[in-house]
């Protein structure tokens, strides 16, 4: 009988007009194996979803805002779209949409105008002579760069004639046969393109060659991944890579201490908006007045000029006649004690060993132990006991009688000078 009253007492009978309308949703309780195994699905699924939508939300949100701004003033900069998009591999896809979209508009993109890409787009024709495209590297400004080397690195890949469309379209269909003498004709006629892009960046802490030798890299990585069918010409595509993979090394290998990629990206809008203030203010601007440009925190723009600073080697040469003197030997060592100070420390040294001199030969040793006077390290009254054998109370009255008689020493006065 009391198991039927349980039963009647239900809260089945007591559910309100309101309940009864609109009835709550009935759910089978969940086993603990059920509720493990719906947990486990959810942290393996759901984030990684959540997370891999906002990350193309966010770089399509970047490219349309660049698509109206090209739209409205007619052309777009490559630093803009390499800056909304630094990571190329991760928006293959939304980089050639984009750039069909902005080709669709009659939208220019302001890339590198050097000569070489100009007569990359007006040799188009055939028979040209390949002595004619060599005269490009002579206008080459090679700095203080070892001119044999660069010379006749710029003078083998002058010999290779450039591609017309057609071509570049012909070998693009046996690229992906795998035929590996198209992919190597592509790269070679290809090779001048990224000493263009190359020179651009010189004067930043790496050599010609290496940046042209980064250059290359990404090269490759534009053969393997050019796709014809797309309508744009291989020069147009491969000059993301290439700028990619030099501002990648550039990043890691400028520095001393490598400062991210994003980092830098953000020491480079930093240092044009302290140009632009000091141009508009005709001084210094302050760190408060680059935040509100910036529209960033003060801490953030202190913490940009922390890492912004560049390192100096103290091996530096200082002068132009003096080769011996360096930048280190200007500069004070504040741990390094001077000689005035040494001599004094020295004299302080002897006075006090003509003070204690009279004591025993006990009481000098506690004292030298306690104050460090020999090897300069300090002991407690405990570790000076457990030497002597006895304990700290009486290594303390030692102590005290030993100071009482060094207080009424004739040549204590003297240390009262230091």
């Amino acid at each position: 009988m009391g198991i039927k009253k349980r039963k009647q007492k239900k809260p089945k009978a007591r559910r309100t007009a309101w309940q009864r309308a609109r009835p709550a949703r009935k759910r089978k309780p969940l086993s603990f194996s059920r509720a493990k195994k719906s947990a486990v699905r959810r942290k393996k699924t759901s984030r990684p979803v959540r997370r891999m939508r906002r990350k193309s939300t966010v770089s399509q949100a970047k490219l349309d805002y660049l698509f109206h701004k090209g739209k409205e003033q007619g052309f777009i900069t490559v630093n803009e779209i390499l800056a909304a998009i630094p990571e190329i591999e991760d928006y293959e896809e939304a980089l050639d949409d984009f750039l069909s979209r902005l080709e669709e508009e009659g939208v220019s993109i302001e890339e590198i105008r050097g000569d070489l890409i100009e007569s990359a787009e007006e040799s188009g024709e055939e028979g040209e002579k390949p002595q004619k495209e060599i005269g490009f590297w002579e206008g080459l400004d090679l700095g203080d760069i070892s001119s044999d080397s660069v010379q006749m690195y710029l003078r083998e890949i002058g010999k290779v004639p450039l591609l017309t469309s057609q071509e570049e379209v012909d070998l693009s269909k046996r690229k992906e046969k795998e035929d590996q003498e198209a992919k190597n004709k592509l790269i070679e006629a290809n090779l001048r393109l990224v000493v263009s892009i190359a020179k651009k960046y010189t004067g930043r802490s790496l050599s010609l060659l290496d940046l042209i030798q980064e250059g290359n890299i990404g090269l490759f990585r534009a053969v393997e991944k050019f796709d014809y069918r797309r309508g744009y010409k291989f020069s147009t595509y491969a000059t993301w890579w290439v700028r990619q993979a030099i501002t990648r090394a550039l990043a890691d290998q400028s520095r001393t201490i490598r400062i991210p990629v994003h980092m830098v990206e953000t020491i480079n809008k930093f240092t044009q908006t302290e140009r632009r203030l000091v141009q508009d203010l005709g001084r210094e601007p302050m760190p408060e007045e680059i935040a509100a440009e910036m529209g960033i925190p003060l801490e953030k723009v202190r913490q940009i000029l922390k890492v912004s600073q560049e390192t100096v080697s103290l091996e530096t040469t200082v002068g132009e006649d003096d080769e011996d003197s360096t930048l280190g030997d200007f500069i004070e060592d504040e741990k390094t004690p001077t000689p005035d100070r040494l001599a004094g420390q020295e004299l302080l040294r002897n006075h006090i060993k003509d003070v204690i001199r009279d004591l025993n030969p006990r009481e000098q040793r506690i004292l030298n132990m306690r104050f460090g006077l020999s090897d300069g390290i300090s002991h407690t009254l405990e570790e000076v006991g457990q030497e002597f054998g006895v304990t700290r109370e009486r290594i303390r009255q030692i102590e005290a009688k030993a100071l009482e008689k060094i207080r009424d020493h004739a040549l204590v006065k003297k240390l009262r000078d230091y």
